[in-house]
């Protein structure tokens, strides 16, 4: 008989439940505590209940958990010395979009090897927020998979639909319900319109395919999520960080019936895809906030690892250098510390 279902499907393998992964990794008072005050921080600056600035720093992607943990430790030292000026969460991110293909991120690929075991990916995603949770430091992540929130996203304060996805339904819906402030960033093109139409389509409650926390399949209802917030990080070798730029997203978002809170990306096209050039548009942040009080930036995020650069990974895994990106290059905790210092 001739074959008619997963013709090209190689093995189904089925992965442990949320409800057991968070039984064995539970989130404790600490935790939760770190947690919910990160997200309720992050809403007091949206809602302009807080004039400090937002800051989202850290690598690329995460492919070493010692590492980031180092990044980690580093990090909740200086937001303490900054929090009369800034809540400074750490950026982890577990999970990247290619434009063709290439390593798909930590929860992907956690050997770094090809052998994609997703389920060990999970388990070490959530090991590693849980120990810099633990620390008193929020963390934000983006969520690419419509699965992977169901298993981490109690420990997240802040959470991205990035650039490649902002545009697709499912994100959308997945945001609606998402427990946490949602930004959104801008398409690769530069365009703000995807971003304001997922963020006014996040708002409203939707009904959708995901899983409950026992693996089912199941219909998820949403409210709708009124937290989101618009990411600017440039696009088609344009940036959109400066002044006009910045004004006139403010200006569409109010038009749009949304409030004018506008994060900015210094990497990617912001920076032209060159990490030591965060610096410029992370001066200009700060002078555009300094020359008008009133200015609707609320946040920055910085790309940044132990290590300045990036690697490709190598044949030998054992090769890798400590601290630096496999995936964008990062500006290193040097130049990192000295800019966030700037805001004292």
């Amino acid at each position: 008989m001739t074959k008619i279902n997963n013709l090209r499907v190689r093995s189904i393998t089925r992965l442990i439940s949320p409800h057991d992964l968070k039984t064995e990794l539970p989130l404790n008072p600490a935790a939760r505590k770190t947690v919910l005050d990160g997200r309720a921080a992050v809403e007091n600056i949206l809602e302009r209940r807080d004039p400090r600035l937002l800051v989202i720093a850290g690598p690329c992607s995460i492919h070493d958990p010692k590492g980031a943990l180092d990044y980690a430790r580093r990090l909740v030292a200086l937001r303490e010395a900054l929090a009369p000026q800034a809540e400074v969460l750490m950026r982890v991110y577990f999970e990247k979009p290619r434009t063709t293909i290439g390593w798909k991120g930590l929860i992907h690929d956690p050997r770094l090897d090809g052998s994609r075991d997703m389920e060990t990916g999970i388990r070490r995603a959530r090991e590693l927020l849980l120990e810099i949770v633990n620390l008193g430091l929020p963390a934000g992540t983006e969520f690419l998979d419509p699965l992977v929130p169901q298993y981490i996203s109690d420990l997240v304060a802040w959470a991205a639909i990035g650039a490649r996805t902002t545009e697709s339904q499912t994100h959308r819906e997945l945001a609606s319900g998402l427990s946490m402030p949602v930004g959104f960033k801008n398409g690769t093109d530069g365009e703000l319109q995807t971003a304001l139409d997922a963020m006014k389509s996040a708002r409203a409650p939707h009904s959708f395919l995901g899983i409950d926390q026992d693996g089912f399949t199941s219909v998820v209802h949403s409210t709708g999520n009124p937290l989101g917030h618009l990411v600017v990080r440039g696009g088609r070798g344009r940036t959109n960080y400066d002044p006009a730029s910045v004004a006139d997203a403010a200006a569409r978002l109010a038009k749009a019936g949304m409030p004018p809170a506008v994060m900015v990306d210094c990497s990617h096209a912001n920076s032209g895809k060159e990490h030591t050039r965060q610096e410029i548009v992370w001066d200009s942040v700060l002078k555009q906030r300094r020359d008008d009080p009133a200015s609707p930036i609320i946040g920055v995020m910085l790309e940044s690892n132990l290590e300045a650069g990036q690697q490709d990974v190598p044949a030998h895994i054992a090769d890798l250098k400590y601290g630096v990106s496999i995936t964008d290059a990062c500006i290193g905790w040097t130049q990192t510390e000295s800019l966030l210092r700037s805001l004292l």
